[in-house]
């Protein structure tokens, strides 16, 4: 496997040959200073370019980069199913290599060099031939850390996990464990994740960073949080389901109390008391049942 050095004077060595390419940086995992470093990180390049065009009439300039083990061009992807992508206005290629390396490089024109610097913090400058990118703003390895919430989010949060929780469970009476998983992973869980993030920033006054997609709550959690929010996905059965859900709750409604508290804001009591003995209610109903009540 090429080492990072060799990686980096690779990916270097071709935008100072290239009069084409104007400047380089990089965003992603390698970009944040505190991110865990592993073999797996990507490298996640833009190349500032005078016109995308040139590159994508010719794709063999990405061989340079080594021997290809798999690629994607995304944005084919989205205009060959019927997607509006003005391939002018940037361009990607996606290549991992055979020696496990991956290159994530994004062509940016010119005119899109400052709004695509800007747009996916952190960022690290690696080349600028023209001056052509601005400064990194102070706040930019600042986007994974956990923000305090306003009571309305922390309101908004338990409103909709409490209102959708339900759902799940009429999903599993139904013996529908597709949509019952549906709606346990893109409604339930997602809430559930939101208030363990500001479980963390509470206990850390809001300055660690759960990552990118939370990842980091492993670290961060107490054993039996992180234990709690592991069974919310045992969902391979009906049975797993109703675990992973009750679990969920209890972990929700435990959580938010200690944000809540945490921040002074007022937790309902009721209407999560209510909502979880709905759910228990529906998990006790006969399937033949012609009643709820």
């Amino acid at each position: 496997m090429r080492s990072e050095k060799e990686m980096f004077e690779l990916i270097l060595g071709v935008a100072e040959r290239d009069d084409r390419i104007r400047a380089v940086f990089m965003n992603g995992s390698r970009a944040d200073a505190n991110s865990r470093k592993d073999i797996f990180q990507d490298y996640d390049i833009v190349y500032v370019v005078t016109d995308t065009a040139p590159f994508l009439s010719d794709p063999s300039f990405t061989d340079v980069f080594g021997e290809k083990l798999i690629s994607e061009e995304p944005d084919k992807l989205d205009r060959s199913v019927g997607m509006d992508i003005d391939f002018a206005d940037g361009y990607t290629y996606l290549m991992q290599f055979t020696d496990g390396n991956r290159i994530d490089l994004h062509l940016s024109p010119l005119k899109n060099a400052e709004r695509d610097f800007l747009s996916d913090p952190p960022m690290v400058k690696l080349l600028d031939k023209d001056g052509l990118l601005p400064p990194v703003p102070e706040s930019a390895n600042a986007k994974y850390i956990v923000a305090r919430p306003t009571a309305e989010q922390v309101n908004a949060c338990c409103v909709d996990f409490w209102w959708t929780a339900p759902y799940c469970a009429k999903g599993l009476w139904r013996d529908e464990l597709l949509y019952a998983n549906k709606i346990l992973s893109s409604c339930v869980r997602e809430h559930l994740v939101e208030m363990l993030d500001w479980l963390v920033g509470v206990s850390s006054d809001f300055t660690v960073s759960t990552g990118k997609a939370s990842k980091y709550l492993k670290l961060l959690l107490s054993a039996d949080d992180y234990g709690a929010l592991l069974k919310t996905f045992s969902s391979s059965s009906v049975q797993d389901a109703w675990e992973a859900l009750l679990c969920a709750c209890r972990l929700f409604d435990s959580a938010a109390r200690r944000v809540c508290s945490a921040l002074g804001l007022a937790y309902d009591e009721k209407s999560a008391a209510s909502s979880m003995s709905f759910i228990k209610h529906i998990k006790e109903l006969p399937g033949s049942a012609k009643e709820i009540y």
